[in-house]
């Protein structure tokens, strides 16, 4: 029993080993065939779904005990096994297929230094493939727009965005968003960029990303921050924060930042930096002026990074004595050399009792502890070179200023700086070129060793002041490779004596300072170069330079402007110095009113400021209105609101807003958001923390200062906006208000909602009414004008925007406006002078000082200014024509309101002369027509004039009249100008115009007739003339032909005309006339016996008095009268055709193909229509290609045309897809369509609509790219735009037509026919 049982495990182990490996292998199988037939996309979207299998088999030996113990579980896996079968058969369904987008790989944030690339990689799956689109802080990332900046790739499910040359403003949180019909999903990426140089910082609050590196999410908060310090000289000050960063991971630490002023500090003598882990603290030790400035704490992180940033002055230490000036400061060293370096500094703000007479300047050689002075006389600029430096060593350098009083204490020493040659420093800084190989190479001598240095080049007077005159230059070409010293000498102006300066010791520097030159003299310098060979030659010799001060002193700032204050504090802006060289940066100094002390507020030059012009009588301006939201975001909100209703009569220069969060009812202080004013009337605020609540203000400035706040809005929650209707519109101001009208203006909305603004609804109510809507149908323009008013009657009005998802919901709407016209309110008005210039002429009796007209067209302003000439309160019109017809308005600023607008019509174009007219219009311009007797009538027709108009006709600039050569005609009551010439001669090759002049008015037309179409034109003028010359006399009405009849009997026949009995008609064959009584005549009407002697010339002629004419037939060997060879292509494929003159039975036609004889079949036919021997070939292959031969034989011999064909069939021009049959579409969307095109050549293509062609323009837009992809793209559609649309494509194998049909619809009507 035991052996039976286990005989059956054993059996049972078999089968299931060998069906396993049945299953595997059928799995393998599966996989390659499905891999052939489905492609690699679909089978990588199922392998999803799939396990994979490793199989192998191995023979083990077991007893009989162990094969049971184990059998059990190996049937449990081969029952596991058809499970997952029948599962992965279950998943095999396509419908069971599709999911949703899932990230199988994330994007992992990165941290990268300014200036390197990054790259974002992620792997999406999905079924359907999923459409990816990339996103900088919610902000799509248009690749495309911007191929220097980013590039996105995606291949099989891969995709990858690179981020090249990342500068600070590339710190963002990045996100990849996947869509397909199943779903939508994202995957966030932060990214930091580091900088070494300096970097514009500020307060910046974002949302932190994760970090995969650590696996969570750090989020920083920085407390107890540092606030605006006050230090004095000499103190230490420290500058702490204390920063938490949540969760605590171990052994990670945030990275601290330092900056002044945007530059990153490091750790020095006077810099001392500490973290402990929660406190970030900064020592500033021995405070100095240098020290001033914006101070920022900066905290990276793996999730983001957070900033916090304070002001730090520092004050003058008290001098030691009554009235000496304070200490300079930022003393730095420049253009170092072995002997020489200049040395600058920055003038202190406090001079003291009298002004600074000039600067001493102290020197101290590294490791030493004495100072010694560089000069002895002071140097007012500051700028000093100091020379006599010993090559090698180091030094550092200090100024002090002097003044009537006595001399000030020294500045802070400088960095220190090492006399050694450029190249030499540049070398040392660069690191060694090559690794030290322990080798030491010997050479000969250099044989350039002795030789004398040749002059000097580029030698320059750099500086010239009073003290000192600097001189540089380059070294010689000619030096060997000994070392180089220079000589200076000098010369007087006016005389011949050279005089060495530098006698003692040759300086060793290509620079050199000269001291003790006498004041006014003007001297000459050049430069000797010498070593131990000897002295070279001189160099040339500088021009004339004269000794004396030269200072460049700034003049005046402009007028200081307080624009904002707080408690404490106070921004103001002022004028630039206008004339000035080497600006350093401004002194502000503050004084209490009525103390007439003034103090200085920055010990440290500042170079920011704002520009201003002088101030008048003016008054800060009301407080701006409407504050609404136009677009929220989870982490920004757009505000808009309205323009303050009182300028204070000056130009508005911009807005402020300031915000504060609620929470619970609590608010908190306002805080500024923009430091530089916004110039319009919307703002987008941005870093905002999602689901908080926040209010805004705003504030108006002009040079007056600033505006009161405006009304805070109500709390705004910051959170995503979803709805599918747009927003409102903003920026609503009001113009040309009148008794029983106004014009309303405004910005589209900054949010659209799912699909674009497609129309505007504007809205209007009484004071104490409800709202109507103004008009029936939206308009598509941001302005309209608003009539039917009630005089003495206030109005509100509001916009509402539309898309296709519905109307949005009402803009703010403007304040109460009282429907009245002003006392002294003026309209604009037309002008023309004597010379017929039109002019539209705006008369205002309330301009302010700076007041200004603003033009403009239909509302906007004007984008081709050659159009119109603008003087103050005058438009002139340059070229006056029905380009200018529209609505044309002017505002005058600083005023209340002062405005109004004119429609030019073109009525103004051609009504009225003596009054208006400037242009006359053509209804059709100059055309040519030919008529009868090869007559040419030169025609155009006029659109508007007057019975006073007249017509110059002009031929070459030169005037012509009525005559014998000239017919001219001019009839006023259909206004068709006419001009007939009865023969066209060589010297009438040229330009023809006509001149209208109708008053004030003029016009003007042309037409050139020169070169080939004037050739062409003169052609056919001769043929019509010599056709009707032939027709006057007998002539052939239809040319001699033949014909057969059903009873196989040829007629020779021919039409003649005008004939009268006296006509003689004449009968030939090959040149010899046909009797009456011969044979040949009596076969001619007609005949059963017709043979090849028959073949020959036949030929009739016309003749009597008044003319002759003659016809001729050839009725030769057939074979001889083929044709070439031709192809005409098909939409089935290609015809082969020829033409003989006449077909008899005894022809006998063969095709070839490449020699070869072709035979008939279902795909190749041949035959005879007529007169024409075709071969047709349906739907041709590559196997078509080659030569094709048709073999023609009449019984005497044989006659041959042969035709290349090179895939012409193939080649032929078509469509092969991308349009449809049908489109509809709603009016205002725009249409475009993509049609597929093949040929070789390339073929022409075209667009026709109605059978009519179109032309690229302004609406319809045609492109042919790539010699592939035709394209037509209407802007705007509307209902005019619906008919019968066909894309034509041509080349020399053949032509085709694509056609289909555009319907437009309007969404209004549609709702009414549901209705």
């Amino acid at each position: 029993m035991s052996n039976s049982i286990s005989q059956y495990w054993v059996r049972l182990l078999i089968n299931l080993i060998f069906s396993i490996s049945h299953l595997a292998t059928q799995d393998l199988m599966e996989t390659q065939e499905e891999v052939k037939e489905e492609g690699m996309g679909y089978v990588v979207m199922r392998n999803l779904f799939s396990r994979e299998t490793d199989f192998k088999m191995r023979t083990v030996k077991k007893s009989r005990e162990t094969s049971l113990r184990e059998s059990g579980p190996n049937l449990c896996c081969f029952l596991h096994k058809m499970h997952e079968k029948e599962e992965f058969q279950k998943k095999m369904n396509p419908d069971s297929l599709t999911h949703p987008p899932e990230f199988i790989l994330k994007p992992r944030g990165q941290t990268v230094w300014e200036g390197k690339s990054v790259t974002l990689h992620c792997t999406v799956a999905g079924w359907p493939k999923p459409r990816v689109a990339w996103y900088k802080n919610n902000v799509l990332i248009d690749a495309k727009s911007h191929p220097e900046k980013y590039f996105t790739e995606s291949q099989y499910n891969m995709h990858s965005l690179e981020i090249k040359k990342c500068n600070f403003s590339d710190t963002a949180e990045y996100r990849i968003s996947a869509l397909n019909v199943k779903g939508e999903s994202s995957a966030f990426a932060p990214v930091i960029i580091k900088s070494e140089e300096a970097v514009a910082v500020s307060i910046h609050i974002r949302s932190d990303g994760f970090s995969p590196e650590y696996g969570v999410t750090f989020n920083t908060t920085i407390i107890d921050k540092f606030d605006v310090s006050f230090g004095r000289e000499g103190e230490t000050m420290s500058l702490g924060c204390t920063v938490i960063v949540y969760p605590t991971v171990k052994r990670y630490q945030p990275e601290i930042v330092w900056y002044r002023n945007g530059v990153a500090l490091t750790p020095s003598k006077w810099v001392h930096m500490h973290w402990s882990g929660e406190q970030a603290i900064l020592t500033l030790v021995h405070l100095n002026k240098e020290d001033e400035g914006l101070y920022t704490l900066r905290v990276n992180t793996k999730s983001g990074f957070d900033t916090h940033s304070a002001y730090v002055f520092v004050r003058d230490a008290d001098v030691e004595e009554e009235g000496v000036p304070v200490a300079p400061l930022d003393v730095r060293c420049h253009d170092a050399n072995k002997d020489y370096v200049v040395v600058t500094w920055k003038q202190p703000a406090v001079e003291g009792s009298s002004s600074i007479i000039g600067y001493l300047i102290d020197r101290l050689e590294v490791g030493t502890h004495h100072w010694t002075q560089c000069n002895d006389t002071p140097v007012k600029y500051a700028r000093f070179p100091v020379t006599g430096l010993i090559e090698g060593r180091s030094y550092t350098f200090r100024v002090r200023a002097l003044n009537n009083s006595g001399v000030s204490r020294p500045s802070r020493a400088s960095d220190p700086v090492v006399a050694m040659d450029p190249s030499d420093r540049a070398r040392l800084r660069a690191g060694p070129s090559a690794p030290w190989t322990g080798m030491i190479k010997f050479t000969e001598e250099d044989p350039t060793v002795g030789v004398v240095p040749g002059p000097s080049t580029d030698l320059a007077v750099t500086e010239a002041t009073k003290s000192y005159v600097v001189l540089s230059w380059k070294p010689p070409i000619q030096r060997g490779h000994e070392g180089v010293m220079y000589y200076v000498e000098k010369c007087l102006v006016g005389t011949d004596t050279w005089q060495r300066v530098n006698t003692g010791m040759p300086v060793k520097s290509p620079r050199f300072a000269l001291f003790d030159l006498a004041e006014g003299k003007s001297y000459s310098f050049r430069v000797r170069s010498c070593n131990s060979a000897g002295v070279g030659e001189p160099s040339e010799e500088t021009g004339a330079t004269t000794v004396g001060d030269r200072l460049d002193l700034p003049s005046v700032p402009g007028p200081v402007i307080p624009i904002r204050n707080t408690d404490t504090s106070v921004v103001v802006c002022w004028g630039a110095s206008k004339e000035v060289k080497n600006l350093v940066g401004y002194y502000i100094e503050v004084s209490v009113s009525g103390s007439g002390v003034w103090v200085p507020c920055n010990n440290k030059p500042v170079k920011d400021r704002k520009l201003h012009s002088s101030i008048g009588e003016y008054s800060v301006p009301s407080p701006p209105t409407g504050v609404t939201l136009q677009e929220r975001v989870r982490d920004y909100m757009v505000l808009g609101w309205q323009a303050p209703a009182k300028a204070g009569g000056a130009d508005i220069k911009g807005y402020y807003l300031d915000y504060r969060t609620v929470k619970d009812g609590v608010t908190s202080k306002w805080h500024e958001i923009n430091l530089q004013a916004v110039t319009g009337t919307s703002y987008k605020v941005t870093d905002l923390k999602e689901n908080v609540f926040y209010q805004f203000q705003v504030h108006a400035v002009n040079r007056a200062g600033i505006s009161e706040s405006s009304i805070p809005t109500i709390p705004l929650e910051c959170k995503e906006w979803t709805v599918a209707l747009p927003g409102p519109p903003h920026g609503l101001r009001v113009q040309e208000v009148r008794k029983d009208s106004m014009v309303l203006l405004w910005e589209p909305p900054t949010f659209n909602g799912r699909s674009a603004v497609t129309g505007y609804y504007v809205d209007y109510k009484e004071e104490n009414g409800r709202w109507r809507c103004v008009q029936e149908r939206s308009t598509r323009n941001t302005y309209m004008k608003v009539t039917g008013l009630q005089e003495g009657v206030s109005y509100r009005l509001r916009i509402h925007a539309k898309n296709l998802a519905g109307v949005g919901g009402p803009s703010k709407a403007t304040d109460a406006i009282l429907a009245e016209t002003r006392p002294g309110t003026n309209e604009i008005v037309v002008d023309v002078d004597d010379d017929g210039v039109i002019s539209l002429i705006f008369e205002c009796s309330d301009l302010k000082e700076n007041s200004q007209f603003v033009w403009s067209k239909n509302y906007e302003a004007f984008t081709d200014t050659s159009r119109l000439t603008i003087q103050t309160a005058a438009a002139i019109f340059n070229d006056p024509s029905l380009e200018d017809l529209g609505t044309y308005s002017c505002f005058v600023t600083n005023t209340d309101g002062v405005s109004a607008s004119y429609t030019l019509t073109d009525r103004l174009l051609y009504v009225n002369c003596e009054q208006f007219s400037a242009v006359i219009p053509f209804k059709s311009e100059m055309a040519i027509e030919l008529q009868e007797k090869g007559r040419v009538r030169f025609w155009a027709e006029v659109a508007k004039f007057t019975s006073n108009c007249q017509v110059e006709y002009v031929f070459n600039d030169n005037i012509i009249h009525e005559g014998k050569k000239y017919t001219m005609n001019f009839n006023k009551t259909t206004g068709i100008i006419e001009m007939f010439m009865d023969l066209l001669e060589v010297t009438d090759e040229g330009t023809f115009t006509f001149n209208l002049f109708d008053g004030k008015a003029t016009g003007r037309t042309s037409l050139v007739l020169i070169g080939e179409e004037f050739a062409e034109l003169q052609k056919k003028s001769e043929f019509e003339r010599a056709e009707w010359v032939r027709r006057q006399g007998p002539h052939f009405v239809k040319y001699l032909s033949f014909e057969v009849t059903p009873e196989c009997d040829v007629h020779l026949k021919c039409k003649v005309g005008n004939i009268k009995p006296g006509t003689e008609i004449a009968w030939f064959k090959d040149g010899i006339e046909i009797e009456e009584d011969d044979e040949d005549a009596k076969k001619i009407g007609k005949s059963d016996e017709i043979s090849k002697k028959d073949a020959g010339v036949y030929e009739v002629k016309l003749k009597d008095e008044r003319g002759k004419d003659k016809t001729l037939l050839n009725l030769t060997d057939a074979a001889n009268s083929s044709t070439e060879l031709k192809v005409m292509s098909t939409e089935h494929g290609i015809i082969l055709y020829s033409f003989v003159v006449h077909y008899i039975e005894d022809l006998r036609v063969g095709w070839l193909h490449k020699e070869s004889k072709i035979s008939h079949s279902d795909r190749v036919q041949c035959g005879v229509t007529g007169e024409q021997l075709w071969l047709k070939i349906n739907e041709p292959t590559e196997k078509d290609k080659g030569k094709y031969a048709i073999d023609i034989f009449d019984g005497k011999g044989s006659f041959k045309r042969v035709l290349d064909l090179s895939g012409q069939g193939k080649n032929r021009a078509r469509v092969v897809g991308g349009l449809p049959d049908v489109v509809t579409i709603q009016e205002g969307k725009s249409l475009n369509l993509t049609g597929n095109v093949w040929g070789d050549p390339v073929p022409e293509v075209g667009w026709v609509k109605n059978d009519k062609p179109l032309l690229s323009d302004a609406h319809h837009t045609l492109k042919f790219e790539h010699g592939k992809f035709a394209s037509i793209t209407i802007a705007a559609v509307t209902t005019v735009d619906s008919g019968k649309y066909a894309l034509l494509v041509k080349n020399k194998y053949g032509t085709e037509a694509a056609e289909f049909t555009v319907s437009v619809y309007i969404p209004e009507d549609e709702a009414e026919k549901k209705e």
